[in-house]
């Protein structure tokens, strides 16, 4: 497998932590051990825990007024692999990519998986856009693609689905991920029960295009860009057209497409309970699908997420396989970095949600024991499993601090050099 950051840097970083690191270990295997864990099973939890990594998410974002480049931020779908192969080197957490058509859409797709291939990645579910006119395009989605009242733009956005299906198949991926901005910004513009009917008839065309061993995710928004009504706004609606479409179809839950105070590991829970949990869009907001780095806003939902799906697999077993995806935009930060701390964020909860006391927070739960209940799920939130995360990141041969190890290797300043600015370089198209 090909690194794009020495390896002998890795192994001298982590030589310089090794003694810290193995003392840490230690302490915090002594205290789970007088809980009755064993650290070893966690370390090893932790080693086969994955996220996968937006291709988009390597690229510099913005908002609705702006946008500043990054340095060396990548120029095409290869660029992006390089950066998406260090941040899996680094942390051993990220394998996969996911990647978005057109933005990614290879003129070789034999020649971007043998790329991926040499960076030991694989793909993901792919994501198709109808969010966006692209050049050339004969139709334009400014009024909706899917669920669009013209025959022809929705003909054009089943098309372009089912492209992206086909690409995905020569590229490895097993899963395409649905997400469209359709929806009114006036009362009246559009009739709801109608736009709801017209989505699903598209998306019928979609479901039929789909390999065998291939689902689509439906992933729903509250709003934007469509400020008065949006198509797929909640997981009811998205749970009901899953239902509607067949086994194949099941929701994505992207964690900054709610309201602020959702209870999104309630929904997380029911969608698991009714088999219609496909995955998860991975980030952190603070008003508004802000795409912010996974945990740094709300750590503790991100956990009681892990302990709803941590209860899932307990009852459903090896059926459960829920699939894991970040989605974040980086305006003031350096996307890598921020990537590989969200993959760690995430892992985080993981393990954390493992810590769960199960056969004590069940009896307290039959008592009615709302206090000791609920600190049965803090006591496992407050531990730091950190020297478990870095512990598993070095046994696998990434770096027991992933940050600090990439900025040592100049990589961001290497890469400046070899990538000069351009004016949309990154392509991720999060503004």
């Amino acid at each position: 497998m090909s690194t794009v950051i020495d390896a002998g840097q890795v192994a001298e970083h982590n030589a310089k932590l090794q003694a810290q690191l193995q003392a840490d270990y230690d302490a915090l295997g002594g205290m789970l051990a007088r809980r009755g864990q064993d650290i070893e099973e966690l370390t090893s939890l932790a080693q086969g825990f994955a996220v996968a990594v937006p291709s988009w998410g390597v690229g510099t974002g913005g908002t609705r007024f702006a946008r500043f480049p990054g340095r060396g931020e990548p120029r095409n779908v290869f660029e992006k692999l390089d950066d998406c192969g260090v941040i899996n080197q680094l942390t051993r957490a990220t394998p996969s990519v996911s990647l978005h058509f057109p933005w990614d859409k290879p003129t070789d797709a034999k020649e971007l998986r043998d790329k991926a291939a040499s960076l030991g990645l694989f793909f993901d579910a792919v994501n198709s856009n109808t969010f966006q006119d692209q050049v050339g395009q004969e139709q334009t989605y400014k009024y909706g693609s899917l669920t669009a009242g013209s025959a022809e733009v929705r003909a054009q956005a089943v098309a372009h689905n089912i492209e992206c299906i086909e690409l995905g198949k020569t590229l490895g991926s097993r899963a395409l991920t649905v997400w469209v901005g359709d929806g009114a910004n006036f009362p009246g513009q559009h009739n709801l029960r109608g736009a709801l009917e017209r989505y699903l008839d598209s998306m019928r065309k979609i479901y039929a295009a789909l390999p065998e061993d291939w689902n689509v995710f439906i992933e729903h928004k509250l709003f934007e860009p469509a400020f008065y009504a949006t198509t797929i706004a909640d997981w009811g609606t998205s749970f009901a057209c899953a239902t509607e479409l067949g086994p194949k179809a099941k929701c994505l839950v992207d964690l900054g497409h709610h309201a602020p105070n959702t209870n999104i590991e309630m929904i997380v829970a029911r969608l698991a309970q009714f088999g219609k949990l496909g995955g998860f869009h991975f980030n952190d907001s603070k008003y508004g699908d802000d795409d912010l780095d996974s945990g740094s806003i709300n750590p503790f939902q991100l956990f009681l997420v892990f302990n709803e799906l941590a209860d899932a697999a307990l009852r459903d077993g090896a059926a459960f396989k829920p699939s894991y995806m970040l989605d974040q935009s980086h305006n003031v930060t350096d996307p890598v970095e921020s990537l590989m701390n969200s993959a760690v964020e995430v892992q985080r909860a993981f393990v954390q949600a493992a810590l769960v006391d199960r056969a004590a927070l069940a009896v307290y739960q039959q008592q009615n024991d709302a206090l000791q209940a609920a600190q049965t799920l803090k006591h496992a939130f407050r531990t730091d499993v950190s020297p478990i995360l870095a512990m598993a990141r070095v046994r696998a041969g990434g770096a027991a601090d992933p940050v600090a190890c990439y900025r040592a290797s100049g990589y961001r300043d290497r890469v400046a050099g070899m990538r000069p600015a351009k004016a949309g370089a990154s392509s991720s198209g999060i503004v």
